[in-house]
């Protein structure tokens, strides 16, 4: 078994704030560093936070400049960061959730949301999804929220190797219980670990759950937030298995 390092970035996103936010998703990327992570996956639209009225104004091209520096940093200290943004695949294209993954060797990987939540239509159109990542030896498949509902979605991650799935959320309280329960059955039945990143804070009028958590492929948890708040849930794969750790994020 090669060894791994994965993370959940609980954070707080800045409503509407992308320098803000950039500032902020670095200085997780630093902390995560320092403990080793080599993937780092943010909440969903973790960028802009999950302003859906905003989200038009908001939107950017993947390859927008505005980015680049967070791109930069990714290369810098080592972490491939997947980060939430609402996205247009061209100028006049409709706006998409995305997650846009930040590369340690400055590629740029892009996935959209396939699967919206009731209501998001009158912001976002659905996405198409994405290609899976290459972890050394693992392969990482990308879901975004409302994706996860659908048990298709992970059986189709499952079908393609996938020894991870990676969702970036935004829970409540009244949903983490059922959310929680299909994402441990996914790792379980489909025998991949599965990270939920959940936003640590309220974000477009919903309050979050934070509690991000991931899940060894036997279903056994291996790490969650003990509530909301900015922490890195870290998970660590060595010969011996996994191991759990949080990590508080603090300004610098």
């Amino acid at each position: 078994m090669t060894p791994l390092i994965i993370a959940a970035a609980q954070s707080i996103s800045i409503a509407g704030d992308l320098a803000a936010n950039i500032v902020w998703h670095q200085r997780f990327m630093h902390v995560a560093a320092e403990e080793g992570v080599q993937l780092l996956v943010f909440p969903e639209l973790s960028l802009t936070g999950y302003e859906r009225g905003l989200a038009a104004e908001l939107a950017i091209v993947p390859h927008a400049e505005v980015l680049q520096p967070l791109r930069d940093f990714a290369r810098e200290v080592g972490v491939t960061a997947v980060v939430g943004m609402p996205i247009r695949l061209s100028q006049d294209s409709p706006v998409l959730i995305g997650a846009l993954v930040l590369g340690v060797d400055g590629s740029l990987g892009i996935y959209s949301k396939q699967h919206l939540h009731p209501g998001e239509e009158v912001a976002f159109a659905p996405g198409t999804g994405g290609s899976t990542l290459a972890m050394g030896a693992d392969t990482v498949a990308l879901a975004v929220c409302a994706d996860f509902s659908h048990a298709s979605h992970a059986a189709a991650a499952a079908q393609q190797g996938a020894d991870l799935y990676a969702a970036g959320v935004l829970i409540t309280e009244n949903g983490y219980a059922p959310d929680t329960t299909l994402l441990k059955g996914y790792a379980s039945a489909h025998s991949m670990a599965v990270l939920m990143a959940n936003h640590g804070g309220a974000t477009g009028g919903w309050e979050s759950a934070g509690r991000s958590a991931i899940w060894s492929s036997d279903g056994s948890l291996i790490a969650a937030a003990p509530g909301t708040g900015n922490l890195l849930v870290v998970a660590r794969r060595d010969a011996d298995g996994w191991k759990g750790q949080i990590v508080a994020v603090a300004e610098a």
